[in-house]
C-alpha cells in the first residue's frame, strides 16, 4: 500500500464528502478510491468512513485520523517547500481553475510557456466558470473575475476585463443601424450564461435583462464564432473578440456603450507561497505587462 497516497485520497473524500471528487481530483476511478480507503481501514483496523449507497460520513475515528492526516500532509508539503526554496529548485505540481474564456484565451498560453522554461513542473489547468470553494479544494491559485468578496484569501490584481459589442460586418449590413443600447432590443443577440445552470453573466444580466437569444453559451470562443457566422450581436471580452476584430471577421459596434471594465485577480491561501506556486504567479504577471 502507498500510505501516502492512501492519505491523500482519504483527505480528499473528507472534505469533499463523496468518492466522485477525490476521484476527479487525483484522476483515477471511483473504485480505486475505494481500494485506498479499504486498504487504509484494513492497515489500522478501524472503519473510517461509513457508507451508504448515497452518501459516505466520516466515522469518529476517521474524524480523529482525517485531522492526523491533514498535519502531516501540511507537514510534508512544508518541508518540501523548504528544500525548494534552499536549493532554488522549482519543482512539483500546480492546480490552477480559471474561467473557461480567460483560461482558453490568455492563461492556457502563458502556462504552456511556464511548463517549457520549468520542465520539472507539471500544471493541472482546471477551467470552470463555476466558483470552487478554494478552502474544500485543493486548488493552489484561482482566477476570479469582477470585485472581490471579503475572503481568506489573498488577491493580485493582474489585468482588468473589457467588454465589447461586435457583430459581422454581414450582418451589420443587412439589419437596422444599432446607434444606442436601447436598439438591441430589436436586434438578435448571443447570451453569455456563467455557469452550469444557465444564468447569465452579471454584465448580460445588465445589459440584456430577461430575453431570448439566438443562442446562448458558456463559451465565449462558441459565441464569437456565431457572431461571425452572422447569428446577431455579441458582448465579449476584448482578450476573446480581438483577433476576430483584427481579421476584419467582426466589428467593434462603437455606438453601444459596453459594461465597465472588471478587475481580474489572481487569488490563494497564504502569503507564505511554495516556489513553485509563487514562480508561476510571478511568470503570469510578467507575461500579461509584455503583453
Amino acid at each position: 500500500m502507498d500510505k501516502l497516497t492512501a492519505m491523500q485520497v482519504f483527505s480528499c473524500v473528507a472534505e469533499q464528502g463523496n468518492y466522485a471528487a477525490a476521484a476527479h481530483q487525483f484522476n483515477i476511478s471511483r473504485t480505486m478510491v475505494g481500494k485506498h480507503i479499504n486498504q487504509l481501514e484494513g492497515y489500522l483496523g478501524v472503519k473510517l468512513i461509513n457508507r451508504t449507497t448515497r452518501q459516505q460520513a466520516l466515522s469518529e475515528s476517521g474524524q480523529l485520523y482525517y485531522q492526523e492526516c491533514k498535519t502531516i500532509l501540511a507537514a510534508i508539503t512544508a518541508a518540501e517547500n523548504t528544500l525548494q526554496n534552499m536549493t532554488g529548485t522549482i519543482s512539483g505540481s500546480i492546480k490552477i481553475n480559471a474561467p473557461v474564456s480567460f483560461g482558453n484565451t490568455v492563461l492556457a498560453p502563458i502556462v504552456n510557456r511556464f511548463l517549457l522554461t520549468y520542465p520539472q513542473v507539471d500544471v493541472d489547468l482546471r477551467l470552470d466558470n463555476n466558483l470552487v470553494d478554494p478552502m474544500l479544494d485543493s486548488v493552489d491559485i484561482l482566477v476570479r473575475i469582477g470585485e472581490l468578496e471579503d475572503s481568506a484569501l489573498i488577491g493580485r490584481h493582474i489585468m482588468d476585463y473589457h467588454m465589447q459589442f461586435c457583430a459581422s460586418p454581414e450582418y451589420l449590413a443587412n439589419h437596422p443601424a444599432i446607434t444606442t443600447n436601447t436598439d438591441l432590443h430589436t436586434h438578435p443577440c448571443l447570451g453569455f450564461s456563467y455557469s452550469s445552470n444557465g444564468s447569465l453573466s452579471v454584465a448580460h444580466q445588465q445589459i440584456f435583462g430577461k430575453r431570448d437569444f439566438r443562442l446562448s453559451s458558456n463559451s465565449g470562443v462558441v459565441l464569437t464564432q456565431a457572431a461571425i457566422d452572422g447569428l446577431g450581436v455579441v458582448l465579449q471580452p476584448s482578450i476573446v473578440v480581438k483577433q476576430a476584430i483584427e481579421d476584419g471577421f467582426l466589428v467593434n459596434i462603437t455606438s453601444l456603450t459596453p459594461p465597465e471594465a472588471m478587475p481580474i485577480h489572481l487569488l490563494y491561501k497564504d502569503k507564505n507561497l511554495p516556489l513553485k506556486t509563487r514562480s508561476l504567479i510571478t511568470f503570469i504577471v510578467e507575461q500579461l505587462a509584455e503583453q
